[in-house]
């Protein structure tokens, strides 16, 4: 394997980044004040950075097949060696798959600096925002500088319960030493992982272990495996990873817990670990749409597919998916309220098709946080109207296609069915099907009904099923303003 950055990974954190730009200690260094100077912040290049992050990721890559390769010669080893000097080399195996894998959190925990910084400083932009650039900096020298110092030990206070919430998750988390988090970490990948109210960073280097350490093969993992690995779009945080199953999956584009703006998207019918490239596409649309239309304001979208989503309209046509899921999305939300740093974000919650179902489930019941819900493509939420969710007034918004054949959802279930595998059918074609869209769906009114009484936005004629997001349309503005909070540009 090769790098850019030749065969010692320190190179890539040392003083001046190989491609000719300043490191983040140089960057501070060169203003008495602490901060970047102006000249600096327009001299330096985020692309320089996002390489440096790169190298980092290509370091653990390195590091996992190095673990993979004890690992396999250690089994080798048990299958014709026993005995008491046996045991005692597997110890010591298992001793260096640890130091192998603390190294590969060390380096995921650069990537998520350098990446970050890269952001920061994009943000920023041309226009010498110095107060953002030196916040960034600074927050990066103190992460860069902290890493590869810390011994990982076991902690000697248990970890939360099931049943605890994710402010209780919270406060075990944060009071746990450096070398706890990372014993933790490195030894129970899957449970860390998976605990709302453990921050993001940490629950992604925990998932990226655990996605490693399951078998190869599949092209749902493949591709999952390469997304991560990739350095194109906003950095990609593992937040949650459940290989059984139609499997299940929790990506955030950009770091949740420093966002000004969330947006949570939840797909609906057909959803699954093979199928989350195309949803975690229409997620990350919204996120690299806010940086075009604010490119000041720190945004990430999340694609969370945390439920069992149906797979056929039988199933589609039971809230029972929707009620077990509805739980998880609410510990979900309330984990990002958790781990936010800072002045809380704007939390909105988009439901997809069945996801629809799922957020309104969720917002049906007092406490649910978010500060906007959006529904497209709907079959009904569960209630009758915009007043049956706890969210705040005027916070409740929903859009359908005219081509989109869920509004005939109560009219005719088995060409709904074959429809929505084609995602759309054009408008005549859906007047001859049909007749007219109706308002009474399978889970109570269509949300896009003035009757429901959300707001609501328009888009365009031909989207079908998933055509919301399509570039260009006026669909992915409305739905990327309004997790802005710039509502008052959406056009009815």
């Amino acid at each position: 394997m090769t790098t850019p950055y030749g065969s010692d990974p320190g190179t890539a954190l040392r003083a001046t980044d190989p491609a000719g730009g300043p490191s983040a200690v140089a960057l501070r260094a060169t203003d008495p004040a602490g901060g970047p100077s102006a000249v600096a912040l327009r001299a330096t290049d985020p692309a320089r950075w996002l390489e440096a992050a790169s190298a980092w990721r290509f370091w653990a890559v390195a590091a996992g097949s190095w673990a993979a390769d004890v690992r396999s010669c250690a089994a080798r080893l048990r299958s014709v060696w026993t005995g008491s000097a046996a045991e005692a080399l597997a110890a010591r195996l298992g001793r260096l798959v640890r130091r192998l894998d603390l190294f590969r959190l060390e380096c995921w925990a650069a990537d998520q600096a350098l990446s970050e910084f890269a952001a920061s400083l994009t943000r920023a932009g041309p226009a010498d925002d110095l107060a953002a650039a030196s916040t960034a900096d600074r927050r990066a020298t103190e992460q860069l500088q902290a890493l590869f110092l810390t011994e990982a030990s076991p902690p000697a206070s248990p970890s939360p319960s099931c049943t605890a919430s994710p402010a209780e998750v919270g406060r075990w988390w944060a009071g746990l030493g450096p070398e706890h988090r990372e014993w933790l970490l490195v030894t129970e990948p899957g449970t860390i992982g998976s605990l709302d109210g453990v921050p993001a960073a940490a629950r992604d280097r925990a998932n990226r272990l655990l996605l490693d350490q399951l078998p190869r093969g599949g092209a749902a993992l493949v591709a999952l495996r390469d997304r991560l690995a990739g350095g194109d779009g906003p950095r990609a945080y593992l937040m949650a990873l459940d290989p059984g199953g139609d499997g299940r999956a929790v990506v955030a584009l950009g770091d949740p817990d420093r966002a000004e703006v969330l947006l949570t998207h939840v797909p609906g019918m057909t959803a699954d670990l093979a199928s989350f490239g195309g949803e975690l596409d229409r997620a990350e649309r919204v996120a690299v749409r806010a940086g075009e239309l604010a490119p000041g304001r720190a945004a990430s979208a999340v694609m969370w597919l945390g439920y069992d989503a149906p797979d056929f309209l039988g199933e589609a046509s039971s809230r029972a998916r929707a009620e077990a899921g509805a739980p998880a999305l609410r510990r979900f939300q309330d984990g990002l309220r958790v781990t936010h740093e800072g002045r809380p974000a704007r939390q909105t919650v988009l439901g997809h098709s069945y996801g629809s179902l799922v957020v309104g489930t969720a917002a049906a019941r007092a406490g649910f946080a978010a500060d906007s819900v959006v529904f497209v493509g709907s079959p009904g939420v569960g209630v009758d109207s915009a007043g049956g969710l706890h969210v705040p007034s005027g916070e409740v918004w929903a859009s359908t296609s005219r081509t989109d054949v869920i509004q005939w959802a109560a009219v005719s279930p088995r060409s709904l069915a074959e429809d929505l595998l084609t995602s759309q059918i054009r408008p005549a074609g859906a007047v001859l099907a049909f007749s007219r869209p109706e308002n009474d769906l399978y889970y109570g009114t269509n949300p896009a009904d003035p009757a429901f009484g959300a707001r609501t936005f328009p888009s365009q004629p031909d989207a079908g099923h998933l055509g919301y997001w399509d570039e260009g349309g006026p669909a992915l503005d409305a739905l990327t303003n309004i997790t802005l909070g710039r509502t008052d540009v959406i056009p009815r």
